[in-house]
């Protein structure tokens, strides 16, 4: 047998190793190297480049339970709600027209009084409910938008049963009982809304009720509306000749359909529009019907998967899409305002957490890092169609005396604002115009219209605003899934500030800020708070700076703040000089 010499052969062998790691080890470094490169998100602002005017289409707000408006909790968000703005804040309430049966307040119901007949059938007017819900927002500065409806029980085609007693857990059709129908009389509705109009500039005074705006009905394409589309289309050209007959400078508009990206909707929407132009009218015979701004709904879709919430931004974004698309086909129509009716993460607010466990996203940062990056999209849409944005209504407001964080869709709980409330605080410092945000992004609006946020990258990104003397940048960590992540590494690059000294003032709302959920869980969620216990509540319920207020001196065309975002997490830049 040939003998051979092995200690060379292992020397080789041995060298042939090193050199192996070592190339391993140097491939494993670089790719280190660049996996902490890409974890650093550049976003360049160019304030010098304007996209349009930053509209406070954030400013508008929505909820079921009117008579939730004048009661403790409802009058100190209201408050709140309007000083975080500094123009106008509309609101839009259902059930305006409904009848009393039973407590006036109660989840998904709530009654007015304003229309009964006596004996004879003979119309009783009772405006004191209406106007105790209308003084709260006036006294505030905040306008209505006033939803002319639902059906009162007198003049309801179908009237029993009319009041429901839905709680969360029970069937959502549950809800749709007399006070959805078309009326036994439209002359009689149409001088019940003629009656209210004239009433409200009685007392609010022509130029007031000139601002607000009037709209028909709710979601009629679904259960809110026992009727056909061509009752419905009736219903609004008796109801369009009575506001107009009464205030004729005053504004209407409809068809408040949800979901325009279902062929179902669209065709509803398109019928619509279609009647207004060219159809009979059937309240004065004559061609087409009065119409001052459209709208519609645009709702999300989250999920528990493999138990963890996962949200749908895409589903909100395509209905928004589809609905701008609708609109801008009719050249007629293309300028005139759109009000997105219930623009929201998903349908029901008044479901809490505990009996639809998707819901779980709403008392913490998910919420509000969702409602940054969502709309900042209708602008960017909007943008996209040349379509004229004048509002998007959050559906939530509050919901009196539930259970502390019970998960519905609202703004604070018991009197106490949660994160959400705090990306509108940021909103209402953005004015004059946005202006140019770009950078290596791994998300623009297209893509999550077509995709949402999905994958292992989150949606890193920016809304910018400049005004005379300020400049405001929004900056958002979000991702559909609702799962704590490493925070990201942010580099914002601002082009066009003054040469000058500039106070930087730097907000934020995360696990640690700007969160009153988190307080509360380290209190052991507390159900019957101490009284010193919701005044810590209130405070960390506050928008908060991350850091003092700081100088800074530009001496650069370009500058860049550096900060690491959290999961989830959104801050605002706010810059002046």
């Amino acid at each position: 047998m040939k003998q051979y010499n092995l200690i060379p052969l292992k020397l080789h062998f041995k060298k042939e190793i090193f050199w192996m790691l070592f190339f391993l080890f140097s491939i494993l470094s670089l790719e280190s190297i660049h996996s902490q490169a890409e974890d650093v998100v550049s976003i360049e602002v160019d304030l010098t480049t304007e996209k349009g005017e930053m509209k406070p289409i954030w400013a508008w707000w929505g909820y079921d339970e009117p008579n939730y408006t004048y009661m403790k909790d409802g009058t100190k968000l209201l408050t709140e709600i309007s000083n975080l703005s500094a123009t106008p804040v509309y609101v839009r309430a259902h059930s305006l027209l409904v009848t009393d049966e039973g407590p006036r307040a109660a989840l998904k119901w709530g009654s007015t009084n304003a229309y009964t007949e006596d004996a004879k059938g003979n119309p009783v007017y009772d405006w004191t409910i209406i106007d105790k819900i209308f003084d709260t927002y006036v006294d505030r500065g905040m306008k209505p938008m006033a939803q002319i409806g639902f059906m009162p029980k007198a003049l309801s085609k179908k009237p029993e049963p009319y009041r429901h007693y839905w709680k969360p857990g029970a069937k959502y059709e549950e809800i749709y009982t007399g006070w959805a129908y078309p009326p036994k009389s439209y002359k009689k509705w149409a001088e019940l809304v003629y009656q209210w109009v004239l009433h409200s500039v009685d007392r609010y005074g022509k130029e007031e009720v000139e601002s607000w705006y009037w709209e028909l009905w709710n979601e009629p394409n679904i259960g809110y509306w026992r009727g056909t589309t061509k009752e419905y289309i009736k219903l609004y050209d008796y109801t369009a000749d009575a506001v107009k007959r009464a205030l004729p400078t005053a504004r209407i508009g409809g068809p408040e359909v949800t979901g325009p990206s279902w062929d179902v909707s669209e065709e509803f929407m398109r019928e619509f529009l279609d009647h207004v132009t060219s159809g009979k009218n059937y309240a004065t015979g004559e061609t087409g019907s009065p119409l001052d701004f459209i709208t519609f709904h645009a709702k999300g879709s989250p999920k528990v998967v493999n138990g963890i919430v996962q949200m749908n931004m895409s589903n909100q974004l395509r209905d928004i899409d589809k609905g701008f698309e609708i609109v801008a086909s009719y050249p007629q129509f293309k300028d005139l305002p759109i009000v997105i009716g219930e623009s929201d993460p998903e349908g029901c607010a008044a479901c809490s957490e505990e009996d639809y466990p998707h819901n779980a996203y709403r008392n913490g940062t998910m919420y509000s890092s969702y409602t940054a990056a969502s709309f900042a999209r209708k602008y960017d849409l909007a943008d996209h169609h040349s379509v004229n944005l004048l509002g998007a209504v959050t559906w939530g407001f509050e919901f009196e005396d539930q259970p502390w964080y019970a998960g519905f869709r609202d703004m604070a709980t018991n009197g106490v604002d949660k994160p959400v409330l705090n990306v509108f605080r940021m909103f209402g410092m953005m004015t004059g115009n946005r202006v140019a945000v770009t950078g290596d992004l791994a998300y623009d609006y297209q893509e999550i219209t077509n995709n949402s946020v999905r994958g292992t990258k989150t949606d890193v990104n920016a809304i910018a605003s400049k005004d005379d003397g300020t400049a405001a940048i929004m900056v958002w960590n979000y991702h559909d899934d609702n799962i704590e992540g490493v925070p990201t590494n942010v580099k914002v690059q601002v082009k066009g500030l003054p040469k000058a000294r500039v106070l930087m003032h730097h907000y934020r709302i995360d696990k640690e800020n700007s969160n009153s959920y988190e307080v509360w869980k380290e209190m052991g969620s507390p159900q019957n708070p101490l009284p010193e216990q919701i005044q810590e509540l209130e405070k960390a319920g506050q928008l908060k700076l991350l850091t003092s207020p700081t100088y800074i001196t530009i001496s650069e065309s370009t500058s860049t703040i550096e900060m690491e975002l959290p999961r989830q997490g959104v801050s605002l830049l706010k810059f002046s000089w």
